[in-house]
């Protein structure tokens, strides 16, 4: 869905609710209501909504054909050019509802998609995205290659392979092939990371991850905290490619810290597993800082989606701090969630920032403690030592070596005998 310059497309939203579909397979005004912010990312325009409660899903057109009628009258209305579901349609419902409307047709996972295509910029992003694409695409190739299948002769007899099905195969295979591509090519992005993360283990830096739900504040969050220059807008989806900075939290403690793509209700499996590469930073982080707009009146539902997804991705072990963000826009006197680990915020005015960073020390608090040492001249190889341990912050040689240095436990305990003093 390319946004125009002139031209925007008018979007009519349609969704289903039914008792016999799974929760997060629902409609309802909740999800219509983010179903219709995510059209606006995409940059078209909604004309409308459709509700339809139904006690089953109609099999061939979802809706039921009374329905799809009511939708289409709606669409010439409001010269609408596309009909968005809020729920997943199968290949073959698309593909009839495509032909009854006479527009264009979308799910909500393919909506997303589009998004995440037109939002994608650094390589390892667009890699994702477009292995995503595909497993989208590669289901739905049937229902475009249906008016051809038959052509030469009667379905199933011998002689019935017809040009229809020969390039359904075709593009089947051609499409296996960049699935397989795109697959070894973000394989070598995880070896990739793999190496750095081996460095920062090296180097003894912990990692701390944000996650939270789109539009959530954290990439309002990370320019605040390292001045990342993030654009960081009101809008879904703003932030797809990770981005990594060193944060100095205190005197003896640095971290690297990263912002990560939104998670957002009925998340398309195609894109969990694709930004698995991503993602995967959550596994090996030292702390989770879980990203929550509490000025949102659905955050308890937003909230537990993350941490359906945090489970998922194998991450609910890791420590981690509830960062309530945009206290700011709530009426005063309203009472906030209080925990031993739960922290407000206000990322845009940095009320609280203090005591979350001040959370952060105590929660990755090692035993580290800045020291000043006298070295004598024979023992020069404790220096390298430190150097490769330690982080070496100054070194003066006078009667003694004389360094500063910030030391985890293990090196205190082999430059004990030459520690002048220590500040805590």
């Amino acid at each position: 869905m390319q946004q125009d310059a002139r031209v925007r497309d008018k979007v009519v939203l349609v969704g289903l609710n039914s008792p016999v579909l799974k929760k997060d397979e629902n409609a309802d005004e909740d999800t219509l209501e983010e179903l219709s912010a995510l059209v606006e990312t995409a940059g078209a325009e909604v004309m409308g909504i459709v509700m339809q409660n139904r006690a089953t899903p109609d099999p061939r057109c979802f809706i039921g054909e009374g329905k799809v009628a009511e939708v289409k009258l709606y669409c010439e209305n409001v010269n609408a050019t596309m009909v968005i579901f809020d729920n997943d349609l199968s290949p073959s419902q698309m593909r009839v509802l495509t032909e009854m409307l006479g527009v264009q047709v979308l799910d909500r996972c393919g909506l997303i998609l589009d998004i995440f295509a037109q939002r994608a910029k650094t390589k390892e992003g667009r890699l994702q995205v477009e292995l995503a694409q595909y497993r989208y695409l590669l289901p739905r190739l049937i229902g475009m290659w249906t008016h051809l299948e038959r052509q030469a002769g009667t379905s199933g007899s011998i002689g019935s392979r017809g040009p229809g099905e020969t390039q359904l195969e075709t593009d089947r295979r051609h499409i296996h092939r960049k699935i397989d591509k795109l697959r070894e090519d973000l394989e070598e992005v995880r070896r990739v990371r793999a190496t750095q993360r081996q460095q920062r283990r090296k180097n003894e830096i912990p990692v701390v991850a944000i996650v939270g739900y789109t539009n959530a504040g954290k990439s309002t969050l990370l320019n605040l905290l390292t001045d990342a220059g993030i654009p960081a807008n009101n809008r879904l989806f703003d932030t797809l490619d990770t981005t990594s900075r060193l944060l100095t939290v205190s005197d003896t403690l640095d971290v690297v810290i990263s912002d990560t793509v939104g998670f957002i209700r009925k998340l398309p499996h195609q894109l969990v597993e694709a930004f698995k590469a991503t993602l995967e930073e959550l596994e090996y982080a030292d702390l989770l800082l879980h990203v929550i707009d509490v000025s949102n009146p659905d955050w308890q539902v937003q909230a537990q989606v993350v941490e359906d997804l945090i489970v998922e991705l194998g991450a609910s072990e890791l420590p981690r701090i509830d960062v309530f963000n945009k206290a700011d826009l709530l009426p005063q006197g309203e009472i906030m969630p209080r925990g031993e680990n739960i922290c407000t915020i206000s990322a845009k005015t940095g009320a609280g920032i203090s005591d979350l960073m001040s959370m952060i020390d105590r929660m990755l608090d090692k035993g580290t403690r800045r020291v000043k040492l006298h070295l004598p001249y024979d023992k020069g190889g404790l220096l390298d030592m430190l150097y490769r341990e330690a982080k070496v912050e100054s070194v003066d040689y006078s009667a003694t070596i004389d360094v500063t240095a910030v030391c985890g436990p293990k090196t205190l305990g082999q430059v004990q005998a030459y520690i002048e003093q220590s500040e805590e």
